[in-house]
């Protein structure tokens, strides 16, 4: 299973979980069962390039993706390229995985007060 999470610098597990996920400079991919390390750069829209995030993502074969926050909009790319998503991670990327693998991280939860009315939103909290 391959695990992401934004990354601030240059990537790696020692970097640290980029907090605006779209405009992350980079996202380190952790493979779960070889242990391995995979850097890609974000070549996405928000960055001068082509596609969003979610799509550079699923291109490199990502399950999963842990970050900081992010709004509703990137909830339903993720979702609608088959890539679960869980908040709640700060500090390195490598204890980004570790919080994730003792299950301290968690799903983002959705709130829509009166959408049709344009006033959803989401709440990252527990």
């Amino acid at each position: 299973m391959k695990v992401a999470i934004p990354s601030s610098e240059t990537g790696g597990l020692e970097d640290y979980v980029e907090l605006h996920f779209g405009k992350a400079p980079t996202y380190t991919i952790y493979d779960t069962e070889t242990e391995t390390v995979e850097i890609i750069k974000n070549t996405s829209v928000h960055m001068g390039g082509k596609g969003r995030p979610p799509e550079l993502l699923k291109d490199a074969g990502v399950d999963i993706v842990l970050c900081s926050g992010v709004g509703q909009k990137i909830v339903d790319l993720l979702d609608k390229n088959g890539i679960e998503i869980f908040v709640g991670a700060d500090e390195t990327v490598q204890e980004a995985i570790t919080s994730w693998k003792a299950g301290k991280l968690y799903k983002p939860k959705t709130i829509n007060f009166e959408k049709e009315h344009g006033l959803g939103m989401t709440k990252n909290q527990l």
